[in-house]
């Protein structure tokens, strides 16, 4: 049985390496055999919104973010987006991308208090 593993990432637009490396966590993770949810919270909710992950590539030896995250949900991960968060920028559920969901702080507690490892960004 896997183990679980969350990666808390709060930056996006304001740190671009914050968001990139946060998801090569998240992609590690699943490759270690964890059941990983990445939890988006303040500007980091950015990268979850359809057309900006594109935007996000900060150069060798990282892919762009629109890979990383690719790579991510096609493995089975979930992205858990803060929805106050989306709420104060604007961003709507149909904003999402795929393999994006809205959650509240609440989800995200239930999830580590299963024993989940944690890092955050």
């Amino acid at each position: 049985m896997p183990g679980k593993f969350c990666v808390s990432i709060t930056h996006c637009h304001q740190d671009p390496d914050k968001v990139t490396v946060g998801f090569v966590v998240a992609n590690a993770a699943l490759g270690c055999d964890q059941e990983t949810i990445v939890f988006l919270s303040t500007d980091a909710v950015w990268a979850a919104k359809k057309g900006e992950a594109e935007k996000i590539a900060i150069g060798e030896p990282f892919a762009p973010l629109k890979d990383l995250v690719t790579k991510f949900t096609a493995a089975g991960g979930r992205i858990l987006v803060c929805t106050p968060c989306m709420k104060k920028r604007g961003i709507a559920s149909e904003d999402l991308i795929e393999g994006a969901s809205p959650a509240g702080g609440a989800v995200l507690v239930e999830f580590l208090a299963q024993g989940a490892g944690s890092v955050s960004y």
